[in-house]
C-alpha cells in the first residue's frame, strides 16, 4: 500500500473532518489507473477506503459529493454500499441519475441503490443505464428487484429500438422474456 495512503487512512480514523483536504488528494498521490477492482480506478479504491476508515463518514459525504469533482462523487457513490448512511444518500444517487456522465450513473446503480431505492426510482436508474449503453452487469440487484412493470418498460424500449432499426442490447433480452438475470 502507498504510503501516503497508510498516513492518510490513520488521519481519518482519528478524525472524520480530515476527510475533506484527503479526498480531492487521493488522484494525485496514489494515481488514476485501473485497479484490481473491475471497473474502478485506484483512486476509486483509495477513496472508499478512507471513507470506510472514518468513523464520521456518513455526515461528511453530501459535502464530499456536493463539492468532489467526478471523481470524488464517483467513489462517494461506491462508498454508498459500505458505509451505514441510512437513506441520506438516495439523493446523491438521484443527482447522479440525473447527470450524462455514464461513470456516475454506473456507481450510482450499485447495491446501496438496489437496496434503498423505491420500485420507481430503481426502475429508472435501470432504463437511465439501457438507454446509455451501460451493460446490466453494473447494476446491482437486477435478480432480486425486476418487477413486471420494469419488464414492461424494457420491452417498450426493445421494441422502440427494433421500429427505428436499431440493435436492442444482448443483455436486456433476458429481462425481457422473464428469464433469471
Amino acid at each position: 500500500m502507498n504510503a501516503w495512503l497508510d498516513d492518510a487512512l490513520t488521519k481519518v480514523a482519528a478524525d472524520a473532518t480530515a476527510l475533506r483536504t484527503l479526498f480531492p488528494a487521493v488522484g494525485r498521490r496514489v494515481g488514476r489507473g485501473p485497479s484490481d477492482t473491475p471497473g474502478r480506478t485506484v483512486d476509486d479504491v483509495a477513496r472508499v477506503e478512507l471513507l470506510k476508515a472514518a468513523p464520521g463518514a456518513a455526515a461528511e459525504m453530501p459535502e464530499l459529493y456536493r463539492y468532489g469533482d467526478a471523481a470524488e462523487k464517483r467513489a462517494v457513490l461506491y462508498g454508498l454500499s459500505v458505509v451505514d448512511t441510512g437513506d441520506a444518500g438516495v439523493e446523491l444517487v438521484a443527482d447522479a441519475l440525473r447527470t450524462n456522465d455514464t461513470r456516475l450513473v454506473t456507481a450510482a446503480m450499485g447495491e446501496y441503490a438496489a437496496t434503498h431505492l423505491d420500485a420507481a426510482a430503481y426502475r429508472h436508474g435501470v432504463l437511465k443505464c439501457v438507454f446509455m449503453g451501460i451493460p446490466l452487469a453494473a447494476v446491482a440487484g437486477l435478480d432480486r428487484r425486476t418487477d413486471e412493470e420494469l419488464r414492461r418498460m424494457l420491452r417498450s424500449f426493445a421494441a422502440e429500438r427494433a421500429a427505428a432499426g436499431r440493435d436492442v442490447p444482448a443483455d436486456l433480452l433476458p429481462l425481457l422474456t422473464g428469464q433469471d438475470t
